[in-house]
């Protein structure tokens, strides 16, 4: 992160009351940016939002993403300069019990956010949040690319896809070149993020955690499926250089980008349950779920080439340092430790770490 570029910036944050949107509030905080946060409630009893304070560091603003006219309303008072939109209906398996909610947050909420900078003149960069699953996964070996067709077998995978046909058109249509107002837009697709402060149903990690905690016998759905894991600030630092990229130069860099990790941080469920109850110091008793349970990709990876190349991003922490980090982390809550001081350290450790082969 380019702090000197950051303090002053005026950023607005949508679904900051998230995992990954309260990690990325504190981190624009500390280097400076002047935050504000546009979202539902936290979503859970025990979330990262409270525990780590994020509201003391962002002006917040409880709302729905699919109403157009109050997110209008905040976008004019604010005045953003910098918009990350990462508010989403984030899970797969919720999308099969709340198909219509899933498509009106991902795909409509997208268009409203990109609609509500169409009427502020103070936005110069937007970045939109989709996912991984936006691919049509066709269960190959190779990563897939931006080039890549999007898909989905699920309503959250479609939905994303949807997201990202959705922005790349505001863009052509509304905000590029030949357009009477030039705004940099770009979408960005992160693989499966892991880390402190994660308290999501039907997430591994929390899912672990709670097990283990209450000496319970979890029940894991697909074991030997294989997924892009990284550790949150993985994907957060593209976002912040992509940003960074896209004020400077939004010719160039107002495009679709992969955020991945290195083909051996690709690993299946089984084994990051084991690697990780290595690192918690406690064993963890699971089986498989043998119920009938909706459909979901065995394997999906991702190829981050054109972001190392054209962006130069690198992954920083391997799968191995990602989960020794989350480890830690839910074992100094454990101890009754600061939540933020704990995302503060993981910050400051992966700002001064060497890039993972």
């Amino acid at each position: 992160m380019n702090a000197g570029f950051w303090r002053g910036k005026r950023v607005l944050v949508t679904g900051h009351t998230g995992f990954k949107g309260s990690w990325l509030s504190l981190w624009l905080h500390e280097a400076g940016a002047i935050v504000a946060g546009y979202s539902l409630p936290p979503s859970s009893v025990e979330n990262l939002f409270e525990l780590a304070e994020v509201g003391s560091a962002v002006d917040s603003v409880y709302a729905d993403i699919r109403d157009l006219a109050e997110l209008k309303r905040q976008f004019h008072l604010f005045q953003p300069e910098i918009v990350f939109h990462l508010a989403a209906q984030a899970l797969v398996r919720k999308s099969y019990e709340a198909p219509v909610e899933t498509y009106e947050v991902n795909v409509m909420g997208t268009a409203n956010v990109l609609e509500a900078v169409r009427t502020c003149n103070s936005c110069r960069v937007v970045l939109v949040v989709t996912s991984d699953k936006c691919y049509e996964n066709r269960e190959w070996n190779l990563g897939y690319r931006e080039c890549d067709p999007m898909g989905g077998h699920d309503p959250y995978s479609s939905s994303k896809g949807c997201a990202e046909l959705v922005t790349s058109a505001y863009r052509r249509s509304f905000f590029g070149p030949s357009s009477h107002r030039e705004v940099a837009i770009a979408s960005a697709r992160a693989g499966n993020v892991i880390g402190g402060g994660d308290f999501a149903r039907d997430r591994l990690l929390p899912d672990l955690v709670k097990a283990m905690r209450n000496r319970s016998v979890l029940a894991i759905r697909y074991p030997d499926a294989v997924r892009p894991w990284q550790h949150v600030l993985e994907p957060l630092s593209g976002y912040i250089l992509l940003a960074e990229k896209l004020w400077s130069n939004p010719r160039q860099y107002s495009d679709c980008w992969n955020f991945g990790p290195s083909a051996y941080d690709c690993r299946s469920v089984r084994w990051v349950i084991e690697k990780f109850s290595e690192f918690f110091d406690q064993k963890i008793s699971w089986t498989t779920d043998h119920a009938t349970n909706p459909h979901e990709a065995g394997l999906l990876t991702l190829d981050s080439t054109k972001a190392r190349t054209d962006l130069g991003w690198q992954s920083r922490w391997s799968i191995d340092s990602a989960l020794r980090a989350a480890a830690e982390w839910y074992r100094a809550q454990a101890r009754n430790e600061s939540a933020r001081d704990a995302i503060l350290r993981d910050i400051e450790s992966y700002e001064v770490s060497r890039t993972c082969p």
